[in-house]
């Protein structure tokens, strides 16, 4: 079991690691250092009597140090999601679930839900310089919501009759029926439709990233089993 466990982890995150930098380089960096430029007033979006400017990022070739920064967190980030995962496919196994990649894809949607989509339903991911409710409220919601939204989904899937499924249910809206902390005006300094197009694209690459681990962690799983 902890070779499986091990093996999972490390190969299925480290891959995950280097999609999600190799996505997030291509789809993401772009926007946050163009996000940047809006951010130390090198470039202004709202100005007096005029609302525009002009699109285009700086070339990823000037900030190549830190794009290795970025691969390394990755990479580190993605195996510690991958022991999360790995030990819930052994909490399914002792039920007597069989994991393979199919069932690993399902369980990389669902971290994908709890870590990414539930929270941003009321903290969507913000550009460089965005002015937003104090951080140590914000966190404290993230970390209910995902905490929340994980035993949810949990319960709706390995519980068994009604009150289990509207458990889960009431588990994944509570963060939300007490609402994210927002301030109660906007200070946006960047161009409204960049800030759009990072959240989505932020978003994604979760997704991707969640969906790859998930696949391969799974996979690799079953091989372990097979062989063992």
């Amino acid at each position: 079991m902890l070779k499986q466990i091990g093996a999972s982890a490390l190969f299925a995150g480290l891959a995950a690691g280097v999609l999600a930098a190799l996505l997030q380089l291509w789809f993401v960096v772009p926007l946050l250092l163009e996000a940047e430029l809006y951010e130390t007033g090198a470039r202004a979006h709202f100005t007096d009597g005029y609302v525009g400017s002009d699109a285009g990022a700086p070339p990823l070739g000037d900030a190549l140090g830190r794009h290795m920064g970025t691969l390394a967190i990755n990479i580190v980030g993605w195996i510690g999601f991958g022991f999360v995962l790995a030990a819930g496919f052994a909490l399914a196994a002792r039920r007597g679930v069989a994991v393979d990649a199919r069932r690993g894809l399902l369980w990389g949607l669902g971290g994908f839900t709890a870590v990414a989509l539930a929270p941003s339903f009321g903290l969507p991911p913000e550009l460089p310089g965005t002015v937003a409710a104090e951080i140590t409220e914000r966190q404290t919601w993230w970390a209910f919501t995902v905490v929340a939204t994980a035993l949810g989904l949990a319960l709706m899937a390995f519980g068994r009759g009604t009150a289990w499924l509207a458990g889960g249910i009431a588990l994944i809206a509570a963060p939300h029926l007490i609402g994210a902390p927002h301030l109660d005006r906007y200070f946006g300094a960047a161009a409204p439709e960049l800030a759009a197009l990072f959240s989505t694209r932020a978003l994604g690459v979760s997704a991707a990233a969640w969906a790859f681990l998930g696949l391969a962690a799974g996979w690799i799983w079953s091989r372990e089993a097979q062989r063992a």
